[in-house]
């Protein structure tokens, strides 16, 4: 990934912000625009994948990494229950080109958020 994203900001310390969870390889922070009680954000400090294509492609175990922080975070923010969802390119809603995974919960019923 060449083009610098509030992302990498984020990861370089940049931008601050409050970190839910961190391990060697990923970090997770709350969504800055939250569209559910439960809204965090799980993303890989390498900048190197601009979407989950790339990052399941690229680096599997890397993704497994992104989905495990995602359901411990579901464990202590939402009772385990949880949606997870990567945009994949423009037309699909994605804005930040880095990989990151929607982490989505306490969702009102009948809620669908993006449909």
């Amino acid at each position: 990934m060449a083009e610098e994203t509030v992302f990498g900001k984020i990861i370089s310390g940049e931008i601050p912000t409050t970190f839910l969870a961190e391990t060697e390889r990923v970090v997770a922070f709350p969504d800055i625009n939250p569209q559910a009680p439960v809204h965090i954000l799980v993303i890989p400090k390498t900048t190197e994948y601009a979407d989950v294509t790339e990052l399941a492609a690229g680096d599997p175990a890397l993704l497994a990494e992104v989905v495990a922080v995602a359901k411990q975070l579901a464990e202590e923010h939402a009772n385990g229950e949880y949606r997870l969802v990567f945009n994949n390119g423009a037309s699909a809603g994605q804005t930040v080109f880095h990989v990151h995974a929607h982490v989505i919960a306490n969702l009102e019923e009948r809620s669908l958020i993006g449909f």
